[in-house]
């Protein structure tokens, strides 16, 4: 008896380990939509690196502004920059990250690119 006590409790410990993909994430469901977008001057471009852009999170019961910055860059991937997205009367903050599929690095992922390993593209 003590021992599936102790497998159970286990177990429950062991969930809140479980670490799910990046990809996978999302931020918050609210019922409160978002503001409107802050104006944020973009920074000359800087080698090895992409700039992203600023979002509205929600922290505490509110919406607080993260501000855009840059992230080093990673070869065969796009960045997906956060997005409110509304469903059903909620609004779901979909987390920025990195997906597949720019093999020839000219911003425009392979699926949607007319030539997606043109050699001649920088």
């Amino acid at each position: 008896m003590i021992r599936n006590a102790l497998i159970a409790a286990l177990a429950v410990v062991s969930i809140g380990t479980v670490s799910i993909p990046a990809s996978a994430q999302s931020g918050a469901v609210i019922r409160i939509a978002p503001p409107a977008a802050r104006y944020e001057a973009v920074p000359q471009p800087r080698r090895g690196y992409v700039w992203t852009p600023g979002y509205w999170d929600w922290r505490r019961g509110q919406y607080a502004w993260v501000g855009g910055n840059w992230v080093r860059e990673r070869r065969g991937y796009v960045y997906q920059q956060p997005a409110w997205v509304q469903h059903d009367g909620r609004w779901e903050l979909r987390r920025g990250a990195w997906g597949r599929g720019d093999r020839d690095r000219d911003g425009i992922p392979n699926r949607a690119d007319r030539h997606p390993n043109d050699p001649r593209r920088p």
